[in-house]
């Protein structure tokens, strides 16, 4: 199983919209029993909450379930736990290789999620926390998301059989 992890800062707008997005994407192209995905974020203020209410009615609009999604803190046991671990920003990247620090034992990826849509002007998800624009944050996670499952599969070929 090869494990993906989206993680932005609290865990209710963007990570969550990315992992409700993979996992919609997954299970359309019958990979969701090879690859499985999760989100968190790198501050605790949402701890148990579900998804933002703007995330929330933008992915029932396209029909992508997000039930049972509650908002979770990055872990130290998750540089370990996953192949790739996502950031939707570069605060959150940092905050991210910070927490694991000089951590050599695993295989885990992690960059930022932009770095998948390169020819994009900026290099951080904007946060519809802050900007209201869940749409924009759909249209980047969407193509993002395509765009991972095209990489690992490049990565594993494998899931290809």
């Amino acid at each position: 199983m090869i494990n993906v992890l989206f993680v932005c800062l609290g865990n209710i707008c963007r990570s969550p919209m990315a992992e409700a997005v993979f996992r919609h994407q997954l299970k359309e192209q019958h990979l969701e029993d090879r690859i499985a995905v999760d989100s968190a974020g790198t501050g605790d203020w949402h701890l148990g909450k579900p998804p933002h209410e703007g995330t929330r009615k933008l992915l029932d609009e396209y029909g992508i379930s997000y039930d049972g999604m509650r908002a979770r803190q990055v872990l130290m046991q998750d540089y370990q736990s996953y192949d790739y671990i996502i950031c939707m920003d570069s605060n959150n990247e940092r905050d991210v290789k910070q927490l694991f620090g000089t951590m050599s034992d695993s295989h885990a990826q992690v960059f930022k999620f932009m770095d998948l849509l390169p020819e994009q002007a900026s290099n951080d998800v904007p946060d519809p926390y802050y900007t209201g624009n869940f749409d924009e944050v759909y249209e980047l996670v969407s193509e993002g998301c395509k765009r991972l499952i095209a990489r690992i599969g490049a990565e594993y070929s494998e899931l290809s059989k």
